[in-house]
């Protein structure tokens, strides 16, 4: 929802709770328009006592946001992403995978928000990828929408009529593990054969024979055999996942996101091969494919984005 003509700018800050670093992005909202006005990264706050982290890190989403409203302020509204599930209404969290500690049914919102004075909304941080995308990023001025961001899991979004669906508990997109083999590798889910065991961090070095996704992506541009029909392997299948999305929603565009989608066409054109070959339902043509624009200041951003949303300020 866009603001109404002559609203007054008004400014909100998004937090990405990562296990490695935490960040800030604070956004202006003019007119309908977003802008990316300050971001900034802090490492994250990780004691040695796992049962003393998720308060040590809340405490410290806490202090960045009065930081960041100090020098970049005032703020009207706050969202944090989160890798991970949660409730929408209390603001805690259910499962954080990738950080240490007990963290179920931990308070996250309600600190922040004690400590700012601000409304506070969570988001799964790959929904807040795809919003940022939609808002600030590669989905600008499209309707419908699907962004797949490629990590250490494989996390999705998806809009129709210009909004990313979330579900009733933010949980919608998760298209990483929709399954595309039933009798597949099994996945951190628990599911057996989810895009996400065959196109994860550590599955396209595997495919590739390296130690990490962006040496895969060095060695299939120097030619290298093995990484070439690696990244052609994971374009087949996150193909075939894009290609069920595409029958279903029939999207303006689909983004994809992560440090391997700078492979370009090495890894883009399978993707597209197989969209091709399995989409009969509507025109590909008018499906664009493209990557994603705002790199690792998109779970901010997004977070941000969501937070007014929320708050019914944009």
């Amino acid at each position: 929802m866009c603001a109404m003509t002559g609203q007054a700018p008004s400014r909100h800050l998004g937090l990405d709770l990562g296990g490695t670093n935490l960040k800030y992005a604070v956004v202006e909202h003019a007119a309908g328009t977003w802008t990316l006005v300050a971001h900034e990264q802090v490492p994250t706050r990780i004691v040695a006592d796992p049962a003393a982290v998720p308060a040590s890190v809340t405490a410290q989403l806490a202090e960045m946001a009065v930081a960041a409203a100090a020098t970049a302020g005032p703020i009207t509204s706050i969202g944090i992403g989160v890798p991970g599930l949660y409730n929408p209404k209390t603001g805690r969290i259910r499962f954080l995978p990738n950080v240490p500690g007990p963290w179920a049914d931990h308070p996250v919102a309600d600190p922040v928000r004690q400590a700012t004075g601000v409304p506070v909304a969570l988001i799964n941080d790959a929904r807040a990828f795809g919003l940022a995308e939609l808002r600030l990023g590669a989905g600008r001025g499209v309707r419908s929408m699907i962004a797949f961001t490629l990590g250490t899991g494989v996390g999705g979004a998806f809009a129709i009529d210009g909004r990313v669906h979330q579900g009733h508990d933010g949980t919608a997109g998760e298209m990483g593990h929709q399954t595309i083999d039933p009798d597949g590798p099994m996945c951190g889910c628990g599911n057996r054969g989810c895009v996400e065991a065959y196109a994860r961090a550590d599955q396209i070095a595997a495919a590739c024979g390296t130690a990490t996704p962006e040496e895969a992506v060095r060695a299939a541009r120097a030619g290298d055999a093995q990484a070439l029909a690696g990244l052609a392997k994971v374009g087949r299948y996150l193909g075939i996942g894009i290609a069920n999305m595409v029958t279903v929603i029939s999207p303006d565009r689909i983004i994809l996101g992560g440090g391997v989608a700078a492979a370009g066409e090495l890894l883009f054109a399978p993707i597209r091969a197989e969209i091709r070959l399995r989409v009969t339902t509507t025109s590909v043509d008018e499906v664009e494919l493209v990557p994603a624009e705002l790199g690792t200041w998109a779970g901010s951003i997004g977070a941000a984005v969501h937070g007014a949303e929320q708050a019914g300020l944009a």
